[in-house]
C-alpha cells in the first residue's frame, strides 16, 4: 500500500492507485464482491468509500496470506490446495492451460511439486477468494 488515504474517503481510482491495481480490477471485480463496503458519499460523479472498511475487505478477501513451502520437500495437489486456498481443480486446470508449472515428479497417480516450484508459481499469482456463502 502507498500513502495514507484522504480523511474524507477515497474513490475507486484512488484505491486502485494505493494498492497498485488496475482501476478496471476494482470496478469490475473487487467492488462487486458481496463484502465490499457501501459508499459513504460522492465526489463529483465518483462514489467515495471509507478507507478503513476498504482495507478490511481487501485484507480478508483479496490479499493472499504469505504461504511459503519448504523448498526441497514434495507436495501433492491436495497439500497445495489446503495451504493456499486454491482448489485442486483449479491447479489441475491451470497445469493443462500452462498457467501452473508441470509437476516435478509423479508417484503412481499423484503429481508432486517441489516447494521451490510452488513458491515460484505463487509469486506471480494474484489472489481472489470467494466468500464461503457464494461457493
Amino acid at each position: 500500500m502507498v500513502a495514507n488515504p484522504p480523511a474524507d474517503g477515497e474513490t475507486l481510482a484512488e484505491i486502485a492507485a494505493r494498492y497498485g491495481r488496475a482501476y478496471n480490477t476494482l470496478s469490475a471485480q473487487w467492488s462487486r464482491h458481496p463484502a465490499w463496503p457501501d459508499p459513504i458519499g460522492k465526489r463529483g460523479r465518483a462514489y467515495v468509500y471509507d478507507p478503513a472498511q476498504v482495507d478490511a475487505v481487501v485484507r480478508e478477501h483479496f490479499v493472499r496470506e504469505d504461504t511459503t513451502f519448504e523448498a526441497r520437500r514434495l507436495y501433492t495437489t491436495a497439500e497445495i490446495a489446503e495451504r493456499t486456498g486454491i482448489s485442486t481443480g483449479t491447479i489441475r486446470a491451470d497445469v493443462s492451460k500452462g498457467r501452473w508449472p508441470a509437476p516435478d515428479t509423479t508417484e503412481g497417480r499423484a503429481n508432486l511439486w517441489s516447494g521451490a516450484t510452488i513458491n515460484t508459481a505463487l509469486a506471480g499469482r494474484r489472489s481472489y477468494r470467494k466468500s464461503p456463502e457464494s461457493s
